[in-house]
């Protein structure tokens, strides 16, 4: 059973409330929260100049469990998940085989027990991601699914998308899309533009993106339901979903912090560290997803975090996409939007723990009496620079390696346990 855990003058944040408080917990829920609390606990922590918020949901990861366990696995990605500050997270599909099967979905669940992540495997929309048809969802959903996604590739059969997410209506199951045009995409391994043409390399129009983004939200209107956009990169796909937003589609959407921070010409280093799909775009497309986070147009900040073992990025042209981030979001985030004042520590609850599981249709987090004490304690003004191997992932492909972010989770708290504590780790 969880020790008891009395939190002494700490900055409690969240989506709606910023007040210095003490904040007492037991039996795995938030037991009482006031100032100068004359209470008895197993553990103290002195919270003078930190901050407590609720712990990040990351509805977008890559555990690479089953069948690419040199990459990840739900151990290690569950042990970088908890190191920054994340206690929930939703695993893409594209694993092998694929997550069409209840028995992937509950070896999934069964493996991330005890680990303090509540792990959420997303099924697949088309059986083994072919397109060759629509999954059982009544099965997927009994065995703990709440979310399908072909991601890592769309669903190219339009009628097929059109189909999944009407059945949505009926499964209660959240549709997400990986929006990419293959036939556009060709090959291309970065963004086109001015740096692509420059290193001599195939680029990936952005029109794949923007296509099927609108795509898919043409589709969910014409059956009134819901879609969610993944890792939204592009001005052309922000500005479509404010305006379908603005007619009533159901739309939610994500970015990452690479996207909001990065441009494309980091890739003239030539290190596939930097690649990723969708890939790192132009300043206008930073500035337009800055613009769609601030005016509530993406709803959730998530890290597609997609492990990949060196040797496998070694090769800059020939190198798969994806890089790390579940350890990184949350300084990221701080260091790009909240240090430059560009949304409250308020907005970066909503954005990357409030919504994702309201999303979902998980419980809303609240530092409040009785709710779940599932947070996390950060230093939001610590200076560090990331060094990719200390990172807790198996897989060290990070964006931000040798960058100095401002703001550090330093204790992780799951259903009343502490999980991870920076001090373990010095």
């Amino acid at each position: 059973m969880a020790k008891s855990i009395l939190i002494k003058n700490i900055r409690a944040i969240d989506a709606k409330n910023d007040k210095f408080t003490d904040i007492y917990i037991d039996g795995g829920v938030i037991a009482d929260v006031g100032v100068s609390l004359n209470v008895s606990a197993d553990q103290t922590i002195d919270g003078t100049d930190l901050v407590l918020m609720p712990s990040i949901f990351d509805m977008h990861v890559h555990f690479r469990d089953p069948g690419q366990t040199h990459k990840e696995d739900i151990k290690t990605g569950c042990a970088a998940a908890l190191a920054g500050g994340v206690t929930g997270v939703l695993a893409m599909p594209n694993t092998k085989p694929p997550c069409d099967s209840p028995e992937t979905i509950r070896y999934i669940i069964e493996k991330a027990e005890g680990t303090g992540v509540k792990v959420y495997p997303v099924g697949c929309i088309t059986g083994g991601m072919s397109g060759n048809g629509l999954c059982d969802y009544d099965a997927l959903k009994k065995a703990g699914c709440i979310c399908i996604s072909d991601d890592g590739r769309p669903v190219e059969n339009a009628e097929m998308m059109r189909k999944a997410l009407e059945l949505s209506n009926e499964n209660g199951l959240l549709v997400a899309s990986h929006c990419e045009d293959l036939s556009i995409i060709n090959g291309g391994i970065m963004n086109k533009g001015k740096t692509s043409e420059k290193l001599g390399v195939k680029g990936m129009d952005r029109a794949s993106e923007d296509y099927i983004t609108a795509r898919e939200m043409i589709l969910a209107s014409s059956v009134d339901a819901r879609i969610h956009i993944c890792h939204v990169s592009t001005e052309g796909s922000a500005a479509m979903i404010r305006f379908a937003k603005s007619r009533g589609v159901k739309v939610t959407c994500e970015t990452a912090p690479h996207y909001f921070m990065l441009t494309d010409e980091l890739l003239e280093k030539r290190d596939a560290d930097y690649r990723m799909n969708p890939p790192l775009r132009t300043p206008s497309d930073v500035k337009a997803i800055i613009e769609a986070i601030k005016d509530g147009t993406i709803d959730c900040i998530i890290t597609d975090h997609a492990p990949h073992a060196a040797e496998e990025k070694a090769d800059f042209e020939k190198a798969p996409n994806g890089v790390v981030g579940l350890e990184t979001s949350l300084a990221a985030t701080l260091t790009a939007l909240y240090h430059t004042g560009e949304i409250t520590l308020n907005k970066v609850v909503e954005l990357m723990c409030v919504n994702p599981r309201r999303i979902l249709g998980l419980e809303v987090p609240a530092i409040e009496k009785g709710k779940p004490a599932d947070l996390l304690i950060a230093d939001i003004n610590k200076k560090w620079t990331v060094e990719p191997e200390k990172l807790h992932s198996k897989s060290h492909n990070t964006v931000f390696k040798g960058m100095t972010l401002t703001g550090k989770t330093l204790v992780t708290i799951s259903e009343g346990e502490i999980r991870y504590d920076i001090r373990n780790d010095q």
